[in-house]
């Protein structure tokens, strides 16, 4: 679920919406990084102006995350 919404909205943002793609890794039980990888051109948009745009990615997921649910780590990374 949250994975999907990281996509989709990322898709909207960007230039290159084809190019958006997502990959997860599960560091401990409680914890999963999500990878996100953009087109170089457009990593300054998703990360935002000061980290705004990718702060309030991780909050709208913290907020979606089921009680007790595993935590996310969002890292952007050029493809």
């Amino acid at each position: 679920m949250v994975k999907d919404f990281i996509v989709e909205y990322v898709k909207l943002i960007a230039k290159y919406p084809e190019e958006v793609s997502i990959d997860t890794n599960t560091l401990d039980e409680n914890l999963t990084e999500l990878l996100l990888y953009v087109h170089p051109d457009d990593i300054g948009k998703v990360i935002g102006k000061d980290g705004r745009m990718i702060s309030s990615i991780k909050t709208v997921i913290s907020g979606c995350k089921p009680k007790g649910g595993p935590s996310y780590k969002v890292s952007v990374k050029a493809k």
